[in-house]
């Protein structure tokens, strides 16, 4: 359930996430001076098994991850999943400074009430303490999340189907910008403070969340995604959705591609994230955003983050949780070097095996 979500250190966890494609599956271990990647899976989905973010067929979605359990060590029996869109809502509440945790439960019970445009017998609620409010000191500030309890469920009992035993649900984007940190050698030591857009492009979602001073302060989900990418593939050539995907994959693609499919995709990209950044701009009070981390399977496309740097005029870079890692001696690096921004969101699943990251 959510209230597992924030609890004391736990034993190793896989970091599990499940997507419209794909499910993506990272194992870490510390090491003494940082993390080491001891082992990944990307296994696919049948189309269709996960459909906006929530798992259509279960059975389909164990089996698949009954796949993934046969590749982790055995002595990995944890898990560590999300859950995301339109069933989680996150608020950060002001409430008491001097509230015991207790009383605070209590009151976070009739504050959820109000906030929460779901009967409170259908969600599963969790809450944190983060810090004393900057305006009114005699408030402190509390991340409030909730999820439909359905939702929970589905994930819980179809992991464990598929092998694993489900100690955690977290919150995608909490994942997401818990791997940010991962990425911060990537830029400028003098950026690693300001305000960093992470952007997640999957098959039919892209999340965009907003981090600074290691603290997630915006999110916000938008109905578009590499699929879109992959039908122009098969309105222009005639091509089966899978035979699209594997083209995009092999780079197999008719000479006036670039100008058929490719450039009008960058463009409505381009349109995606610049409506986000505007929002977060309104909404916030920022003046702008310094730097953008892209991850997701349209990361891949070659020169993104080129294109963004240029449209844009922000720095950005294709997110490697990786960079500072050890990597195990059986993980194929080239192979890894093509996977690794879409196992983002996993990483920071498998994260949640280490500390509980206050947000």
């Amino acid at each position: 359930m959510l209230e597992r979500l924030f609890k004391k250190q736990i034993p190793l966890m896989l970091g599990i996430d499940i997507g419209s494609h794909a499910i993506k599956a990272v194992l870490l271990s510390q090491q003494n001076e940082g993390y080491r990647l001891d082992a990944y899976a990307i296994e696919p989905l049948p189309k269709g098994a996960v459909a906006e973010r929530e798992i259509q067929d279960m059975e389909t979605v164990a089996r698949v991850i009954s796949k993934i359990r046969k590749k982790i060590p055995k002595s990995v029996s944890h898990a560590v999943a999300a859950v995301s869109g339109n069933t989680v809502i996150s608020k950060v509440i002001y409430m008491d400074v001097t509230l015991s945790d207790d009383d605070l439960e209590g009151q976070i019970e009739i504050e959820a009430d109000s906030l929460i445009p779901y009967p409170l017998n259908e969600v599963s609620l969790d809450f944190e303490k983060l810090d004393v409010n900057d305006v009114d000191p005699s408030k402190v500030n509390v991340l409030l999340s909730a999820a439909r309890t359905e939702s929970i469920e589905t994930r819980m009992e179809t992991i464990e189907s598929g092998g694993f035993e489900v100690k955690v649900i977290d919150v995608e984007s909490y994942a997401l910008s818990r791997a940010c940190a991962l990425c911060l050698s990537q830029l400028p030591e003098e950026e690693h403070d300001k305000v960093i857009g992470m952007i997640d492009v999957g098959a039919s979602m892209t999340l965009f969340s907003v981090v600074e001073q290691n603290e997630n302060i915006y999110t916000r989900d938008q109905m578009f995604g590499g699929d879109q990418y992959t039908q122009s593939i098969v309105s222009y050539y005639n091509k089966s959705f899978d035979e699209a995907e594997m083209a995009k994959v092999s780079g197999d693609m008719p000479p006036n591609y670039t100008f058929e499919v490719l450039a009008p995709f960058q463009t409505t990209l381009l349109q995606q994230v610049r409506r986000s950044i505007q929002m977060f701009l309104t909404t916030s009070g920022k003046e702008n955003i310094d730097n953008i981390i892209i991850s997701g399977g349209s990361s891949l496309i070659e020169g993104i983050d080129q294109l963004l740097i240029e449209e844009l005029g922000i720095h950005a870079v294709v997110a490697n949780p990786f960079i500072d890692m050890q990597i195990s001696d059986k993980i194929d690096p080239e192979m890894l070097a093509k996977q690794q921004s879409q196992l983002m969101v996993a990483t920071g699943l498998a994260l949640r095996s280490f500390s509980t990251w206050h947000i």
